[in-house]
């Protein structure tokens, strides 16, 4: 089967803007491909050795890949990312800033990403591991997360996925009832049962996160009766709201982007328990005040606050 392409030409600076906006016209799958070299964070971070003779050479270029589902118009998205472009190139340098358009065989980007995906250490306990890699240098005390997305988000390297950890491992503790809206391939649930969480509850809109996010909790030795996992939309079906639990939750996670955040927080509350948390990531910088203003008018105040990038996540918790 042959997917319809959009490729944008822009800069390295561009990226994380473009890539917020795209998710917000409806293009979940996206590639990008630079030639910035790792850092030594980075480096350190992961199993792997790099060559300096391999290391790339950062000239700034870009490029995006959009994959289109098979509902989407490309002339329409194509007209559309061309308005993302003027947009963005107001407040960052877009580089050449051109749109070209082609297909790909399925199999090409579904699979060929596994490559770059290595195993990763989060922090000094907690390791991402690709369920198809072999873990070198383990220590007694890790915490080995096992992972395959599928199609599904979430492989624990986005900055997102990272501040949305950092935060929520704060809130855990061995009786925490945790709801994340928007799991995609389950991770920060499974982080949260493998901390000590008592139980979890995710919930997709995207009926093919379903199946991964299932399987990846058994990947990781994790029992039926520690979580459930639902297709459905909570912003928009009062009924599948309801079927979740009203006020039971001491957390509430949801790692996607502010322009659903936003209508989520005038919800939120219905699912916490009064001193619960309101964990959030994938707020791109220039929509933090949004986000934080729509806390202040349902009744929430920001507790903590985190950044990477141009990223940020903050623990919002009711106001007193």
């Amino acid at each position: 089967m042959e997917w319809k392409k959009i490729t944008i030409h822009t800069s390295t600076d561009a990226v994380d803007f473009l890539s917020s906006e795209l998710y917000d016209i409806g293009i979940t799958g996206i590639e990008v491909v630079d030639h910035v070299p790792l850092s030594q964070e980075e480096i350190d971070a992961m199993f792997v050795e790099v060559l300096s003779d391999h290391e790339p050479v950062d000239d700034g270029k870009a490029m995006i890949h959009c994959y289109l589902d098979e509902n989407m118009d490309v002339e329409d998205m194509g007209m559309k990312i061309q308005e993302i472009l003027q947009r963005v190139s107001k407040f960052v340098k877009i580089g050449e800033g051109t749109i070209d358009y082609g297909t790909t065989k399925e199999e090409d980007w579904v699979n060929n990403w596994k490559k770059f995906f290595k195993p990763l250490r989060l922090d000094d306990t907690i390791v991402i591991k690709p369920t198809w890699e072999t873990l070198e240098d383990q220590k007694d005390d890790d915490i080995v997360i096992e992972i395959d997305p599928g199609t599904a988000f979430g492989t624990g390297s986005h900055e997102t996925t990272r501040l949305c950890i950092e935060g929520m491992k704060e809130q855990i503790h061995e009786k925490t009832r945790m709801l994340d809206v928007g799991c995609g391939s389950g991770i920060l649930s499974i982080i949260g049962l493998k901390l000590g969480a008592g139980h979890a509850v995710m919930t997709d809109i995207d009926p093919r996160a379903i199946p991964p996010a299932k399987e990846n909790m058994h990947v990781n030795h994790i029992t039926d009766d520690k979580f459930q996992v639902y297709q459905g939309n909570v912003l928009e079906d009062d009924d599948f709201c309801v079927s979740l639990g009203e006020h039971t939750y001491d957390l509430v996670v949801a790692n996607i982007l502010a322009d659903v955040i936003i209508p989520l927080t005038s919800i939120v509350g219905r699912f916490l328990k009064e001193d619960g948390r309101f964990v959030i990531s994938g707020i791109i910088n220039t929509k933090e005040e949004d986000v934080k203003k729509q806390l202040d008018d349902y009744g929430f105040e920001v507790e903590s606050r985190r950044t990477m990038k141009e990223w940020v996540s903050m623990t919002a918790k009711r106001k007193k």
